[in-house]
C-alpha cells in the first residue's frame, strides 16, 4: 500500500502530469481525469479552486490511482469508463477500449444511411465489445433497428449494460461469432473485427498489453476475420447495402482486394483524422449477384 505523508493543493497534484509522459500521450489529461475521480467533481474544479488541498484519504487515493497509470493500466480501466462519439461508455478488461479513430465507421454509417429509407434501416454491428458503435448510432437515429453482435459472453454483458443504461432500446445485443446470431437482411453491416498481426510489436507496448488478445489478433497477417465476414456478409446484406471495416492503416490495399474479390462494388478506403487509411466500404451490388470474377 502506498503511503502519504502529507497532502497536496491541485494545483501542486496537476503540476506532477510530467510523471506520466513515459506511458501516456495525454498525461495532462490523464492526471486531471484521476483528480476527478478522487474528487468526484468535473475538470473546471481543479482550475476554480487550485489552492484547494486534498484529504490525506483522497491523497492516498490519488496516489493509489496514479501508480497503477504509471505501470501502464489504461486509463479507462482505472476509470472504469471511457467516451465514445458523444457517449460515456463502461469499460473492463473484457473487451478493447473504444478509441477515437473507430468514430470514423460511426461517421461512414451515418452518411450512407442518409441515402436510405429511415423508417427501415437494419444496422449489424459485428464484435460491438462494449457497444460502442452500435450505440452511437442508436444516439444519433432512433428509428434505426441495431443488432450489436458479440463473441464473448463477458463482452455481451458489458455491452448490454451500456445499453440499458442510455436507454437505448433501438439496439439488441446478440452473444455469438459475427453474422451467424443474426436474421434476416441488412442495409449496412459494420465492424472493428481483430486486425493485428500475432507479431506485431505494437502488442506488447502500450494500453494494448491491458486487453484481450483476441480482440487485437487475427491470422493471415491480421486479415483472417475480415475474411470471413466479407464471406458471410455476402448472405446478410441487402442489394445495395453496405459492408464497411476498421482496419491497421497499412491494410487498406489487401482489404480492398478481399471486397473487390468478393464481389463488392464501390470499394473505397477512407482516411482518419491522422490521414492514415483506416476504414474500408464496399457495396453489396444492387441486383444481388455479386461478381466473384476478377476484378
Amino acid at each position: 500500500m502506498i503511503r502519504v505523508s502529507n497532502v497536496s493543493t491541485l494545483a501542486e497534484l496537476l503540476a506532477r502530469a510530467g510523471e506520466l509522459k513515459a506511458v501516456s500521450d495525454s498525461p495532462e489529461l490523464d492526471l486531471q481525469l484521476l483528480l476527478c475521480s478522487v474528487l468526484d467533481k468535473p475538470r473546471s474544479y481543479l482550475y476554480t479552486w487550485p489552492e484547494r488541498s486534498l484529504s490525506f484519504e483522497q491523497q492516498q487515493q490519488f496516489e493509489q490511482l496514479l501508480q497503477r497509470r504509471l505501470d501502464g493500466e489504461p486509463i479507462a480501466h482505472i476509470l472504469g469508463q471511457g467516451d465514445f462519439w458523444t457517449l460515456t461508455l463502461e469499460v473492463n478488461s473484457s473487451t478493447l477500449i473504444p478509441r477515437p479513430e473507430t468514430e470514423l465507421l460511426v461517421e461512414l454509417a451515418l452518411a450512407m444511411g442518409e441515402q436510405l429509407d429511415q423508417h427501415k434501416v437494419r444496422v449489424a454491428d459485428l464484435g460491438t465489445g462494449t457497444g460502442a458503435i452500435a450505440l452511437a448510432l442508436a444516439s444519433e437515429q432512433p428509428r434505426w433497428q441495431i443488432s450489436a453482435v458479440e463473441f464473448n459472453p463477458q463482452a455481451a454483458v458489458l455491452a448490454e449494460r451500456n445499453r440499458q443504461r442510455l436507454k437505448l432500446n433501438n439496439v439488441e445485443v446478440l452473444q455469438g461469432s459475427w453474422c451467424e446470431p443474426l436474421c434476416g437482411s441488412f442495409d449496412l453491416i459494420i465492424s472493428n473485427p481483430p486486425y493485428i498481426d500475432a507479431e506485431d510489436p505494437h502488442l506488447s507496448q502500450g494500453d494494448v498489453r491491458f486487453e484481450p488478445s483476441s480482440a487485437l489478433v487475427a491470422a493471415q497477417q491480421g486479415l483472417a476475420d475480415i475474411l470471413t465476414i466479407t464471406e458471410q456478409a455476402l448472405d446478410r446484406l441487402k442489394p445495395g447495402g453496405w459492408l464497411m471495416f476498421e482496419h491497421g492503416f497499412e491494410q487498406g490495399e489487401p482489404v480492398r482486394e478481399i471486397l473487390r474479390r468478393a464481389g463488392y462494388q464501390q470499394v473505397e478506403t477512407h482516411r482518419d483524422l491522422a490521414g492514415h487509411e483506416r476504414a474500408t466500404v464496399g457495396q453489396f451490388p444492387p441486383t444481388g449477384e455479386p461478381n466473384t470474377g476478377d476484378a
